[in-house]
């Protein structure tokens, strides 16, 4: 996604999302997010839930990078599922999950500074993750609907740059 903060100066965020149980897992913020910090980002995100069967992602640059694909290619495998150019519904939980994500911290808040915006995203997280119900999840919060076992799970992360 991207956005801009009170001074003028643009920043993205990573987005990524289980599609399992819907918890949104992490939202990385920078001015720049290229696909060598995507692939830290998934790093991290691996060694707190478990390595994924797959990712699906649009075709941004720093998701077709070959920095990228050929971390996806190492053993074990994470297949890549591309969303065809012009089809978001392909990406659905992530385009709602980033709506929601929008209006309620993006257009919600002036930022000064990246860090603010990474402070105050960590803080929402942990409500949409823990407290928030989701109708489509039977009205109770992604960590509780499905919870991952201590080792992590082998869903299946949409991730949206």
């Amino acid at each position: 996604m991207h956005d801009t903060l009170y001074g003028g100066r643009p920043f993205r965020t990573l987005n990524v999302l289980d599609e399992a149980n819907r918890e949104a897992l992490g939202i990385e913020a920078g001015t720049s997010i290229p696909a060598a910090r995507v692939v830290r980002v998934l790093e991290q995100l691996i060694e707190m839930h478990g390595r994924p069967r797959a990712i699906r992602c649009d075709n941004g640059p720093e998701l077709t990078a070959a920095i990228f694909v050929d971390w996806c290619e190492q053993e074990p495998k994470i297949e890549i599922r591309y969303i065809q150019p012009g089809k978001p519904n392909q990406n659905a939980f992530i385009e709602r999950f980033n709506r929601t994500y929008r209006s309620e911290v993006l257009d919600a808040y002036l930022f000064e500074s990246v860090r603010d915006v990474q402070m105050l995203t960590d803080e929402w997280l942990q409500d949409y993750n823990d407290n928030r119900p989701h109708d489509s999840l039977g009205s109770v919060p992604p960590s509780r609907f499905l919870p991952r076992p201590p080792t992590g799970s082998k869903s299946s992360y949409e991730v949206c740059a």
